[in-house]
């Protein structure tokens, strides 16, 4: 069933309102869609490398705008369902600590969910159930989003078609070691 899905969001890049198509699939792979935007982007730009940076804006604004919806997702079901069953468990104040270490961390985890391939949409979700300041949760969804959205876009407009492999199967192992260096950069400056 995930391959035909897959399937059918590789045929949306020829469309004739491909951008349109990836708006859609970026929105809602931020907070309920399984296959990421990238599946659209790639074929896209290839056919039309001078597109590159407004396919990457169209991927990029509506990913934090779904994103967004993944927040409300956290925020009205948490209020609305799981606080009042983890209270009557007796687990309300263990879920407060959690909250409170994932805000800690919230930057960071927003951050590499935004870059990597690990699913933006749990983080969506899980920022708004634990209380993440909206506007700490915006700006790291906008810096995260742009870094994956506009390298992909380089690195297909400057290298084409030969690239797409490596995005496909490699890029977010990259991702994953540059936000892994660049969180141990930052605790090794706090703590050393």
């Amino acid at each position: 069933m995930l391959r035909r899905l897959y399937d059918r969001t590789m045929a949306l890049a020829d469309h004739p309102h491909a951008l349109w198509w990836l708006a859609v699939v970026s929105f809602a792979e931020s907070s309920v869609f399984p296959i990421p935007p990238d599946v659209l982007m790639i074929p896209m730009i290839l056919a039309r490398p001078s597109r590159a940076w407004l396919i990457a804006l169209v991927a990029l604004v509506s990913s934090v705008l779904g994103g967004l919806l993944g927040y409300a997702i956290g925020a009205f079901f948490y209020e609305g369902v799981g606080q009042p069953v983890l209270q009557a468990m007796g687990k309300g104040d263990a879920i407060e600590a959690f909250n409170t270490r994932f805000n800690d961390f919230g930057f960071w985890a927003v951050l590499m969910a935004g870059i990597t391939p690990f699913p933006y949409k749990v983080i969506t979700i899980m920022s708004g159930w634990t209380g993440m300041p909206l506007a700490t949760f915006i700006a790291t969804s906008i810096l995260a989003r742009a870094v994956r959205f506009f390298a992909v876009a380089a690195l297909l407009r400057v290298f084409g078609a030969p690239v797409r492999n490596f995005i496909e199967k490699r890029l977010g192992v990259v991702f994953t070691v540059f936000v892994v260096l660049l969180f141990g950069g930052f605790l090794a400056t706090r703590y050393l």
